[in-house]
């Protein structure tokens, strides 16, 4: 039974790493204390391995990096739960496919290891890289990424701001970009918000609503507490939001 914890933001504004989501970090890990850390999303590893560790050690959790290992597979075999830290999406699914982790995380997760992910390692459990904001500054093997889950996410979610005299793409607009040409459904995941991934629910955490985008559908409010489930996978219904 696949469960996932896929976080838009790893530090919120007024309070440390990690520490908005800290209480369904410990609903997810119960029983378990085994945490193996993907760090590849930035470029010093080491300090992010040590200060995934000093979080996950306040939370009663051994964490090991799989950068500090010979065999990443083998940590990855061995954990309870599997994170992913955030950064440069390009450059996080470039080290998971340069040290062949793909599969084994598929694998692990489809036999009841939790995954949780941080805004880069939310994207990560998705078909794809391509509702990413990241710059390309690597190149992966494929933009194809773990498919966790068969929607996508575009962490960090800001509205348009009707005040702001910019007159670039706001997220909106590059989100209603990638369903002209792509199928999946899209959740604009707030600062502060959280996806628990069950294996028949989609429930929505954190102090905002979610945007939800879908092909041939106007975009529209998803609010906390709800289960998103029919909302992302569902067909869709000639009155506009799922059958």
């Amino acid at each position: 039974m696949s469960r996932l914890l896929l976080i838009s933001n790893s530090t919120l504004h007024g309070s440390g790493y990690l520490d908005h989501a800290e209480s369904e970090i410990r609903a997810l890990s119960k029983n378990r204390t085994r945490v193996a850390f993907i760090p590849y999303a930035l470029h010093d590893r080491h300090s992010y391995a040590t200060q995934a560790e000093n979080r996950f050690r306040a939370l009663g959790l051994e964490l090991t990096s799989v950068h500090d290992t010979s065999n990443p597979a083998r940590v990855i075999e061995n954990a309870e739960i599997i994170f992913v830290g955030g950064g440069n999406t390009f450059r996080l699914l470039h080290g998971l496919q340069q040290n062949q982790l793909v599969e084994p995380i598929r694998r692990a997760v489809r036999t009841g290891v939790p995954y949780i992910g941080s805004s880069a390692g939310s994207i990560v459990a998705c078909p794809s890289l391509k509702t990413t904001k990241d710059m390309p500054i690597v190149e992966p093997a494929t933009f194809e990424a773990l498919a966790l889950v068969s929607f996508q996410i575009s962490p960090h979610y800001l509205d348009p701001d009707p005040s702001s005299t910019h007159m670039g793409e706001t997220q909106e607009q590059r989100i209603l970009q990638f369903l002209e040409e792509n199928d999946e459904a899209v959740v604009g995941l707030r600062e502060g918000s959280i996806l628990r991934v069950d294996e028949d629910t989609i429930t929505l955490r954190g102090p905002h609503p979610a945007r939800i985008f879908r092909r041939g559908v106007q975009p529209f409010e998803a609010q906390t507490g709800s289960n998103l489930q029919d909302l992302l996978i569902r067909p869709i219904c000639s009155a506009g939001h799922a059958a």
